[in-house]
């Protein structure tokens, strides 16, 4: 797909009027407000009202395009989660929602673009730190930090897992994969420079592209939470797969990316994981 030359820029630009609405909101924001969609999983009306901020201004932005949303506040959002095919914005209006809900400044807006299942642009936006990476299939990746001019961005030159550092997610919901999962960090922990939990996939994708981790794996991940930032790791250089090694990372729900050192990673939790 051919992108105009004011694609990205507009894209950003969506991205860090939403990130305002949601420093704005975290001001104000109770307790009272929260919602459960189900074990562990947590919902606010800032999720819900970003989402119906994004979607019109995404459809402006690119009409022919549908969408995957986490909330499914529109009727031009589709939650279901078999793999579909054609153009769709898959959002997640608000990465990180345990940690805004409970004032932990790591939270942000994620729009990613995909063809079917293979993601061609995205822009993860940090407003707390206000840090916007964003990238567009075979155009590079690029970060803007305070509004200043963008830099392209490169995963890690580290080429060993033992002088690496790690990010990870931890599962809140289908526990009955968690002691293959506590054999991984058992053996990451020992042969790493360390692991990092920051509580929003999103970000983590970011920080890989951005060369600040080595590498992130989780897994019981959803397709809003990785579609920008496999775009990001893919264009700054970076390997992305399933634990499988496979490439349904984005509708499979699981996910290693990284720089050189992934394949060392991925054999590590491809070990363990097949027992």
């Amino acid at each position: 797909m051919t992108f105009p030359d004011q694609f990205r820029p507009r894209l950003n630009a969506i991205a860090r009027e939403a990130g305002a609405f949601l420093l704005a909101e975290r001001q104000k924001f109770s307790l009272d407000a929260i919602e459960y969609k189900g074990l562990n999983d947590l919902v606010s009306y800032v999720d819900k009202e970003c989402e119906k901020m994004l979607v019109p201004k995404l459809h402006a932005l690119l009409p022919e395009a549908g969408f995957i949303t986490e909330e499914g506040t529109t009727e031009q959002a589709d939650r279901t989660l078999g793999t579909p095919t054609g153009l769709n914005w898959i959002i997640d209006p608000l990465d990180g929602t345990t940690n805004f809900i409970h004032g932990l400044p790591i939270y942000a807006v994620s729009i990613g673009l995909a063809q079917g299942s293979h993601p061609i642009a995205g822009v993860v936006y940090d407003p707390n730190r206000d840090e916007c990476f964003s990238a567009v299939e075979g155009q590079g990746a690029w970060l803007s930090v305070n509004g200043a001019d963008e830099q392209p961005m490169r995963v890690s030159p580290t080429q060993r897992l033992a002088d690496s550092l790690i990010a990870t997610g931890f599962p809140y919901y289908r526990f009955e994969q968690m002691q293959a999962y506590l054999q991984i960090l058992e053996q990451l922990m020992q042969h790493t420079h360390g692991l990092r939990r920051m509580g929003s996939a999103a970000i983590d994708l970011a920080y890989v592209a951005a060369g600040r981790f080595e590498a992130f794996f989780e897994y019981n991940l959803k397709p809003w939470d990785m579609a920008a930032g496999i775009c990001l790791v893919r264009e700054a250089g970076g390997i992305v797969t399933d634990f499988n090694g496979g490439d349904t990372t984005l509708f499979g729900g699981d996910v290693v990316s990284g720089c050189a050192i992934q394949p060392e990673l991925l054999g590590v939790i491809d070990t363990i994981w097949r027992q």
